[in-house]
């Protein structure tokens, strides 16, 4: 075998200390024409092109003659039309990888030595596009060229590496390759050795069919993709490509189906794109299917996206599908890891833990995180936000959902199985809050930090197990539920969330005929109304359901209740004569009951109310009296709730003496408010501690201190209550004022104005 053209002119050109540039300028032959010889790509160019070349680089008459003998070596071989590994065409429309790009780019202008740079991604995700459009803006930079291979690694005989290996030394005109495996490859590794190439390893299967074809040359590039991490390769770059965001989603759907025609229905688009997932391989299809149908409106298209279950048979084109796309991933997942992945498919939240999975594959949490981490790994799955979360992406959820029909019919015992389990460990959480809280620490809820944090991260996946509880007729768990959470929701959560789970709760006492449950879960519904969603006027129709069952079921306590929460209505509604008699004949009622914690929320309302009137001194002491009766442990409370209380009390104590201009005095009441409030993790009476703390510094003179309080409030500020928000927000610009910072000011007032409209 002969020393080739390409190695001959490469090697007088080095020797010369010439550049590819350089030497066309003397030559008068292209870069372009020179990078293909180098390459192989030309192997035998004309006598006067060689000796051209020849008289640039000073070359002795017998160096002449055997660069001359190999162009016509080169001439005699029949050249291929196409080389055996030439980039695929390029997409002209490729949308949002502007910042991969430009990551690959970093790599390719860094050191000289070997970069192993990994793409990966979910499938549809448009790693070859992004590979391809890498190869032709980088390929021109590799000296000895660019080769592309599909190594077809979904397949079910993936492409062997000694086939790549026998493709790449034909490309680098090698006429004769070592009969054996093992001699190729060594040639192989020799010739890489000394050159500068891109390698582009599309479609890989795992690291075992990659590992083989890393012999490259200094200042070379292998670009490898692969639905799998392959964490097990020493990788100088991962990029892991998501899906894109709705504007870039958009702009896709634009370039394939006509810009002027997306933006005509943007609405419908961003709708389209978000059935889409955002992504690149669905919605190319779908920008496929509105250009093939000229007449559709953008908005029919969203319509046939709308149904989950026709969704990816709708998102089909031609040969273009993305469900199999999914299957090809699916198909290489081990037998227990298609089970797993089959049945998160009814987890109803959009993320889940270990734990949660274990329970849908009746398997213990290490087994269950084991393999959701290998299909994170087969990109069937990815991790969440918060460190110790799984998600779906929401065409793969889909995907799942229709294996798990297909190949587990009598699946409904796996979902009764999570939603039982998900009902049951909140009822569990909810047992920590609560004046008479004593919930015994079981499995991660230790404390009720815990249950806490538990209740909060799973919102999405009780409440969904809540409503398919309530339409599958498990109207029991749904009732132990709604009546759990209650005094959890006192400070935590979102009011929307609330009147829902409320509401189930009514519907679920109706269901189980039980008057006494009804008239308990609309009092709980109607102080959602009135207090979380600050309407009034509803809340007072619904006391009117509950002061009825209340009734109905002889139950004084919950008559109490209704009319405790009559009184908070109507002192909300400003009809505030009404709500002092309403709250004396709710404290009443609780006397009557025997319910002493009644009588002490009751009598704070009417300091509430009192408080309303301007009769500051009276509201004053009627919460400082309440706080005493708290104090000397003459309700039975939990510490927690004895904290929460305490709390409470001393921020309305503190809110009175504000309204008296005694400053002293409410910052001692308020240091004492946000002590307890801490104690007893109650975010909202916090908040409102360290809103009145820098109040009485600010009215103090101590402005400094002010501020300190007032930055922390309105970091921790709920946005359930936009007016506390306007509040603390406007307050704060009062003291940067007079601490001279006026920029700042300025976007506090900003903040405060966009309160107070959404308080409206």
């Amino acid at each position: 075998m002969g020393t080739t053209f390409g190695d001959l002119l490469r090697a007088h050109r080095r020797r010369a200390r010439l550049t590819q540039e350089e030497l066309a300028d003397g030559s008068g032959v292209s870069v372009r024409a020179i990078s293909d010889m180098e390459r192989g790509r030309a192997r035998g160019p004309q006598r006067r092109t060689v000796e051209a070349l020849a008289g640039v680089l000073a070359l002795a008459p017998a160096e002449l003659d055997a660069l001359a003998a190999a162009a016509k070596r080169g001439r005699a071989r029949r050249q291929p039309e196409v080389a055996p590994c030439a980039l695929p065409p390029d997409v002209s429309d490729l949308t949002g990888r502007d910042h991969a790009l430009a990551a690959l780019g970093e790599v390719v202008a860094g050191p000289g030595a070997t970069s192993v740079v990994v793409v990966h991604g979910p499938p549809g995700a448009g790693k070859t596009s992004l590979a391809v459009r890498a190869g032709y803006r980088f390929g021109p930079r590799f000296a000895d060229g660019c080769f592309f291979f599909d190594l077809r690694g979904m397949d079910t005989r993936p492409v062997h590496p000694a086939e790549v290996v026998h493709r790449v030394l034909l490309a680098l005109g090698v006429q004769r390759p070592p009969g054996s495996e093992a001699e190729r490859s060594d040639l192989y590794r020799e010739l890489l050795r000394t050159r500068s190439t891109m390698l582009v390893l599309d479609n890989a299967a795992d690291e075992a069919q990659v590992r083989p074809l890393l012999a490259t040359g200094r200042g070379s590039l292998v670009l490898v993709t692969s639905r799998q991490v392959l964490g097990g390769l020493a990788a100088v770059a991962r990029l892991g490509l998501d899906v894109l965001d709705r504007d870039a989603s958009v702009a896709l759907l634009g370039a394939i189906a006509g810009p002027a025609r997306v933006a005509a229905e943007r609405g419908a688009a961003q709708e389209v794109a978000r059935l889409c997932g955002h992504l690149p391989l669905a919605l190319r299809i779908a920008g496929n299917r509105l250009a093939g149908r000229p007449k559709w409106t953008v908005g029919h298209l969203a319509g046939q996206l709308a149904d989950e279950r026709r969704r990816l048979t709708a998102l089909t084109s031609g040969d273009l599908q993305v469900r199999t796309a999914f299957e090809m991933s699916y198909r290489q997942l081990a037998a227990k890891a298609a089970s797993l992945f089959r049945r998160l498919s009814v987890v109803p939240g959009a993320t889940f833990t270990p734990d949660l999975a274990a329970v849908v594959a009746g398997v213990d949490r290490h087994e269950a995180e084991d393999t959701l981490e290998e299909l994170v790994d087969a990109s069937l799955l990815d991790t969440a936000e918060t460190p110790g979360r799984y998600a779906f992406h929401d065409l793969i959820r889909v995907f799942a959902g229709e294996r798990l029909v297909d190949e587990e019919p009598d699946h409904d015992d796996t979902r009764r199985r999570l939603v039982s389990w998900l009902i049951g460990t909140a009822v569990a959480a909810a047992g920590f809050f609560g004046p008479d809280a004593r919930a015994t620490p079981t499995g991660s809820l230790r404390d009720k930090d815990d249950a806490g944090a538990w209740l909060a991260a799973e919102t999405g996946n009780w409440l969904g197990a809540l409503r398919w509880a309530g339409a599958h007729g498990m109207h029991r768990a749904v009732l132990d539920l709604a009546t759990a959470v209650h005094w959890y929701s006192d400070q935590r959560g979102r009011g929307e969330t609330w009147a829902e789970v409320f509401t189930a709760g009514v519907a679920a006492a109706r269901a189980l005929g039980s008057v006494r449950d009804e008239a308990v879960q609309l009092n709980f519904l109607t102080w959602t109304r009135c207090v979380l969603l600050r309407d009034p006027e509803r809340a007072l129709a619904l006391h009117a359901d509950a002061w009825r069952a209340a009734v109905a079921a002889g139950d004084v306590k919950e008559q109490a209740w209704a009319v405790h929460y009559r009184a908070a209505s109507e002192m909300r509604a400003g009809d505030l004569d009404s709500a002092r008699d309403s709250a004396i004949r709710a404290r009443e009622l609780f006397r009557a009951a025997d319910y002493p914690l009644g009588e002490q929320i009751s009598s704070s309302c009417l300091g509430l109310v009192l408080h309303a009137l301007h009769r500051y001194e009276e509201a004053a002491a009627v919460h400082r009296a309440l706080l005493e009766t708290v104090r000397a442990g003459r309700l039975d409370l939990s510490p927690v709730m004895a904290d929460e209380m305490q709390a409470s009390l001393l921020v309305r104590t503190a809110e009175s003496l504000a309204e008296l201009g005694r400053w002293a005095e409410v910052r001692v009441a308020a240091t004492e408010a946000l002590h307890h409030a801490v104690a007893a993790t109650a975010p909202g009476s916090a908040c409102d501690a360290r809103y009145l703390l820098g109040l009485a510094r600010y009215r103090l003179g101590d402005a400094v201190g002010a501020r300190a309080d007032l930055v922390a409030a309105a970091a921790s500020v709920d946005e359930r209550r936009p007016h506390r928000a306007s509040a603390v927000l406007g307050l704060l610009a009062d003291v940067l004022d007079e601490l001279g910072d006026p920029a700042a000011a300025v976007r506090c007032r900003e903040r405060a104005a966009g309160s107070r409209s959404a308080d409206r």
